[in-house]
């Protein structure tokens, strides 16, 4: 594949996004909270996380096993940053999460692996056979966006990891339904953990500095802002003295 052709299919790719972003105000991901049967097959949640998030890990690895451009320059860094990211959300998170009697539709399950097969190809091939060695140089290394896009990058993960913890043991072993959030950011809006994989991503997209990281930064705003506004939009319903002071995903904005 030329270099042509992957921006053109990343154009593509960004005008897919925002169709989506669009169409995902008015239909509502059915899985976690929002599940919904009327999507046909279901299976395990635990196992549904693992098997969509895979790819993902598995494109990646490889990139980084055999790229041309890996031993070259200092562009491992940013497949460095791609993994640890994807080595907890398939193998670690989905251990974390209970096991529940809601299960995760499928087409759920198809729809993120072909998600993560673009996003994973689109990036890892860019990095290791198409971008010029001098990109990632040293000089790459120490400049402005490098650092602020890591500073950011680690923020992000830090933000998302923290809130998962505290969603993740809102119920004690045994309890059942739904409770609000407290602490942390979750004081401001209603889902920091989707807003530090924004600001996680555009950290990423920053390092890179690159059309195929926007365009993966362009997707993460597109899924997770509508699905953000699901899950604000699901406590004011749930509950009649949920904090009217916070945003939906982004903190005093929206």
């Amino acid at each position: 594949m030329t270099i042509d052709t992957l921006i053109s299919i990343c154009w593509v790719w960004i005008a897919v996004a925002a169709m989506i972003f669009l169409m995902m105000f008015f239909i509502t991901a059915p899985f976690g909270r929002h599940t919904s049967e009327k999507w046909g097959m279901m299976m395990n949640n635990k196992w549904g996380w693992f098997i969509m998030e895979l790819p993902s890990f598995l494109i990646m690895s490889y990139f980084l096993a055999f790229g041309t451009n890996i031993s070259h320059s200092y562009v491992w860094i940013l497949f460095v940053c791609w993994l640890f990211h994807y080595a907890h959300r398939t193998f670690i998170y989905p251990l974390r999460i209970r096991a529940t009697a809601k299960k995760m539709p499928l087409f759920i399950v198809i729809s993120a692996i072909t998600f993560n097969l673009v996003n994973a190809g689109l990036n890892g091939y860019y990095l290791a056979e198409l971008a010029p060695k001098w990109d990632y140089s040293l000089k790459w290394l120490i400049s402005d966006h490098f650092i602020i896009g890591f500073v950011l990058f680690l923020t992000g993960m830090y933000i998302n990891l923290r809130s998962d913890t505290i969603l993740i043991r809102l119920r004690k072993p045994g309890e059942t339904g739904y409770k609000i959030p407290r602490g942390f950011l979750f004081e401001l809006v209603s889902s920091p953990n989707l807003f530090g994989e924004v600001v996680e991503w555009s950290g990423f997209a920053l390092m890179a500095w690159n059309l195929p990281a926007v365009t993966f930064v362009v997707w993460t705003f597109a899924n997770l802002v509508p699905r953000a506004k699901n899950h604000h939009d699901w406590y004011l319903k749930n509950f009649q003295d949920y904090p009217k002071i916070r945003r939906v995903i982004f903190p005093y904005l929206f």
